[in-house]
């Protein structure tokens, strides 16, 4: 039975240079979008209690409160419900997120934020096209603490045009200090379908700079008080993102909006990700898969290692009636020999080396 919920809101002013994601600078369709989605979710929604609830884009804070408020009264929450949205630091206007916009999302009873900064150098910012500033990604956290947030996270990119490694390490200080609870690293990828696929820009990181990166935010963040508990995810104990955490534990979910995808009742399934096609009909989905046992076991393994903590093989041999050390003894040796997979009491565990190349690690598990 699904207990979270993923909402995307696809409007963004403009696209960002490295941005490959589905979203669009059509705000003159939200109107129509929102009463298409209020559809979607009435009626595939079967009134289970919620442990999250999530807005994510796209740019939603391009919606109004009351837009927010709308699409929340849908829902089964109670006071334990974590409602997260991301919000850009530019906000509905130029002026940036705003006390009073802040304290309306904190009535209506959104109680987690995460605030897409990527870096704190104006001249970068510009670079990759983000429409805020430094100063308004300060002032952000600050009118957030002041409207009653007590649980905020911050996006950060590593690899950018001309970042060296002391400016991102820079960066994440400023974060911590401006007391948030969450951190989330992303090394630059430059996909088809951004504008940075076509105009390569002058002084990127190579992979081997960018593993270094992100090795030395490893090596920081806890340090600073900071939990390593994801592949690419910090947090002050105790503020682990449990929207994310229903996906690395392999636990259903519903998906609604345009290029949303979900897992209800075995099936892993994608929206329509033309927002047209998605008004005009939101039911039909672009694909629909139902998730045999190899399936479920195999992304079993593939979210569980994305945990800092790793997989636990007892509850995995009790959920598959498999002998998960027996099943996989080759693979498990050669990757412990090599230092990139460890023992815990519970199961194993990626080392900080093994999840660098774990897309190769992983790829062995898969028959």
């Amino acid at each position: 039975m699904p207990n979270s919920v993923y909402i995307h809101i696809p409007f963004c002013k403009s696209k960002c240079h490295y941005c490959s994601f589905i979203s669009y600078p059509k705000l003159e369709m939200k109107k129509d979008y929102l009463k298409i989605l209020e559809k979607e979710i009435s009626s595939t929604y079967n009134n289970e209690q919620l442990n999250t609830l999530y807005f994510g884009g796209g740019t939603p804070s391009l919606l109004e409160p009351e837009e927010f408020n709308s699409l929340i009264k849908h829902f089964n929450i109670n006071k334990n419900t974590e409602i997260t949205t991301e919000l850009n630091p530019d906000g509905i206007n130029s002026q940036g997120l705003s006390f009073d916009y802040l304290r309306s999302l904190h009535y209506i009873g959104i109680n987690r934020i995460s605030i897409g900064a990527q870096s704190f150098d104006d001249n970068i910012l510009k670079i990759i096209n983000r429409r805020h500033d430094s100063g308004q990604i300060m002032g952000a956290i600050c009118n957030a603490k002041k409207a009653g947030f007590d649980n905020i996270s911050m996006d950060f990119i590593y690899g950018l045009p001309n970042q060296t490694e002391d400016m991102f390490l820079d960066d994440l200080k400023k974060a911590v200090d401006l007391g948030i609870q969450h951190i989330s690293l992303y090394g630059l990828s430059i996909e088809k379908g951004c504008f940075f696929y076509d105009n390569k820009p002058q002084n990127i990181a190579d992979d081997d700079t960018q593993a270094d990166m992100y090795l030395k935010a490893v090596e920081l963040l806890p340090s600073l008080g900071f939990e390593h508990y994801e592949i690419s995810n910090f947090c002050v104990h105790g503020y682990e993102s449990k929207h994310n955490l229903n996906y690395w534990n392999n636990e259903e979910y519903y998906g609604f909006g345009v290029a949303a995808h979900g897992y209800v009742n075995g099936i892993r399934y994608g929206n329509k990700t033309i927002i047209e096609d998605y008004i005009n009909n939101p039911f039909e989905k672009s694909e629909e898969r139902i998730e045999s046992t190899k399936d479920k076991l195999e992304e079993e393994i593939f979210l569980g290692f994305r945990k800092m903590k790793g997989i636990n093989i007892k509850q995995i041999n009790s959920k598959y009636n498999i002998d998960f050390e027996k099943k996989y003894m080759n693979i498990l040796k050669k990757y412990e020999d090599l230092s990139l997979l460890e023992r815990t009491l519970a199961g194993y565990k990626l080392t900080p080396r093994g999840i660098l190349v774990s897309n190769t690690i992983l790829a062995d598990f898969l028959d």
